[in-house]
């Protein structure tokens, strides 16, 4: 069955562009359905993949197309200490390994196996631990870790040193990495050198730099929330297939509260 949708839009729009705004893939994945050919506006296939749609024109993807482009498959891992996120080095393991039919929680419609290209989604450095999404889906990659998103990540953190109001107000609000300004940070103390990090940003061991710059050492790092998904109960080591709900939740977020 084809999709379709009409373009409302006061000014004209790149297709590609229009596609990967209403969350519908990606622009490399619109290219490559432009390019087989099962992209049409008013039944007219497009072949130039800078065309443009304009007001009052409908955009059809054909069956296939829409097969394509339906959600792909996106999963939470709980990831343990000692597993890599993404390409590992000789002896390392890559978190996607843990994903075996033995480790799942509920059902899933794929098992992954050598064929199954998923990449991490904001990734958990080896010796963090929790929440890790793994996906073959541009727009969801987009939406966590993209320059535009603006999903939280919550993590849990102990930490050895003195946790004073000082360094927690320039663990918020005033530090730098690599020359850039660090967004501001939601950073609360939850007990005896244990904080709450909420972020909005995925900077490379951004929590523990973070921490070394205020002189505090990182004990234990476990993320529990990325944008809507909470890791909840998921036991260490085991993964889950998101539903379509939760997939949709991370992609179209609910507007702020005014």
């Amino acid at each position: 069955m084809a999709w379709t949708r009409r373009y409302d839009e006061p000014e004209p729009q790149r297709v590609n562009k229009w596609l990967a705004q209403s969350g519908v893939c990606s622009r490399r994945e619109a290219e490559a359905l432009i390019a087989e050919g099962l992209v049409s506006i008013d039944g007219e296939t497009v072949s130039d993949p800078g065309r443009k749609i304009e007001r009052g024109q409908t955009l059809t993807l054909e069956g296939r197309a829409e097969d394509k482009v339906a959600g792909g498959f996106t999963v939470m891992l709980h990831k343990p200490v000692s597993i890599v996120s993404g390409q590992p080095e000789p002896g390392q393991t890559p978190a996607v390994r843990l994903l075996t039919r033995s480790a799942l929680v509920g059902e899933s419609p794929v098992i992954p196996d050598a064929s199954t290209r998923l990449a991490p989604v904001g990734r958990l450095d080896m010796d963090s631990r929790g929440l890790l999404l793994l996906s073959d889906y541009g727009v969801v990659a987009k939406a966590v870790i993209g320059p535009q998103s603006d999903l939280e990540k919550e993590y849990l953190v102990r930490v050895a040193g003195e946790v004073d109001e000082g360094r927690l107000s320039r663990l918020r609000h005033g530090l730098s990495l690599d020359g850039r300004r660090l967004k501001p940070a939601k950073v609360t103390r939850t007990g005896d050198g244990r904080l709450r990090f909420v972020l909005k940003e995925g900077r490379n061991r951004q929590i523990r730099r973070m921490c070394d710059l205020v002189g505090l050492k990182v004990v234990d790092l476990l993320r529990i929330r990325v944008g809507p998904l909470k890791l909840g109960d998921l036991p260490q080591g085991k993964w889950r297939a998101l539903t379509p709900a939760e997939r949709d939740a991370l992609i179209r977020p609910p507007p702020p509260r005014p």
